[in-house]
């Protein structure tokens, strides 16, 4: 029951989760006997592509079996988190985006020793990484923690099962040309690539990355280190002791997981430039949203309906109100909703419904 608690969280009026909470008593039992004798089978999956910021394939699987995925994090993710290091951001507990911006920032102004010093920072994230995990490496890091061997054989069933010949896609299929082929699942062998969407997914992408984040910071020694899913920042006074950590990783990372750095996103140079990371970038004494998204969220907000326009607006002022200098953008959101009849709090942090909506 915990599990479909989980599973049902922010998402309980969608179709999938009301038609398995119409018969939710029989759905459960029904799940528990498969579970038990060995007989589950996960089921087909959807999946849609998202053009925004840039096409990308997500998949969703069935509630059933996002159930059996809350079930399998719920039992398993703790030993995992215990060996993660305090740096290892999103699908953790406490740890999403604005942990992650907030510690960067503060990692800058420990090697900067308050932005007194010069330091540079190293920042990369991994080619077509989701598509690229081997899941035959996957599943190894995964059975050398979980001892138990009924739990270990349903991680590695979800693991292993291919959502790809029983694909239910949506929406317009001509959206599918849109991604290149060696960004997309269905391109991939069948021991490479998980699908994007699924908790099982964000939790087992954290697994396979820690061994990066023991290397870098066991074996090159990277004081100032931090990842949020594949992308990470390390940070160092010396550009040249930066290049030589980034050579490490370039040469590690193939080598042991079978990932690769992209090049096109691998950037040395100095902090006081600013760090674009998860939607922040922290320049000296400030720490502001991404200036491409807070573009983005007001020409959302320009055209959606009235009738939407509050709980996105709100929305955006919490997203914004992330970032430790955040008055001039909330003010522009401000004089936006002003013009399109909405009331907005003297401090720039809500609006109000329209009693006319």
């Amino acid at each position: 029951m915990a599990a479909y608690l989980d599973c049902r969280r922010h998402k309980r009026n969608t179709a999938s989760a009301l038609e398995f909470e119409a018969r939710l008593e029989h759905n459960l039992i029904e799940l528990d006997e498969d579970l038990r004798a060995g007989t589950y089978t996960p089921g087909p999956s959807i999946c849609f592509v998202v053009t925004s910021p840039k096409p990308r394939e997500v998949w969703a699987a069935a509630f059933r079996d996002r159930v059996v995925h809350h079930l399998v994090y719920n039992r398993i993710a703790a030993r995992f988190h215990a060996r993660f290091i305090a740096a290892s951001c999103a699908c953790i507990p406490g740890r999403g985006t604005l942990y992650a911006g907030r510690t960067l920032e503060s990692m800058v102004r420990s090697a900067t020793q308050n932005w007194s010093r010069p330091c540079m920072y190293l920042k990369a994230d991994l080619a077509n990484f989701f598509v690229s995990i081997d899941k035959t490496i996957l599943g190894q890091l995964l059975a050398a923690e979980i001892h138990e061997p009924w739990w270990r054989a349903l991680t590695l069933q979800i693991l292993h099962y291919d959502p790809r010949p029983h694909a239910d896609v949506r929406g317009d299929p001509r959206r599918l040309a849109l991604i290149p082929p060696h960004k997309s699942l269905f391109n991939q062998p069948a021991d490479r690539g998980l699908p994007i969407g699924n908790l099982s997914s964000q939790f087992f992408a954290n697994v396979y990355l820690n061994e990066l984040d023991q290397f870098a910071k066991h074996c090159i020694g990277a004081r100032h280190y931090i990842r949020y899913v594949d992308d990470f920042v390390v940070l160092h006074p010396d550009a040249a002791w930066l290049n030589r950590a980034l050579a490490e990783i370039a040469a590690f990372l193939p080598a042991h997981l079978r990932v690769a750095l992209n090049p096109a996103k691998t950037i040395i140079q100095p902090v006081d430039r600013g760090i674009d990371f998860v939607g922040h970038v922290i320049k000296p004494w400030r720490r502001t949203t991404r200036p491409r998204t807070f573009r983005s969220a007001l020409h959302r907000l320009a055209s959606v309906p009235a009738g939407e326009l509050h709980a996105s607006a709100n929305s955006t002022f919490g997203l914004l109100r992330q970032a430790s200098h955040s008055h001039h953008d909330r003010a522009m959101l401000a004089r936006l909703l002003r013009r399109r009849g909405f009331a907005v709090d003297r401090n720039f942090t809500k609006t109000y419904r329209r009693t006319d909506a």
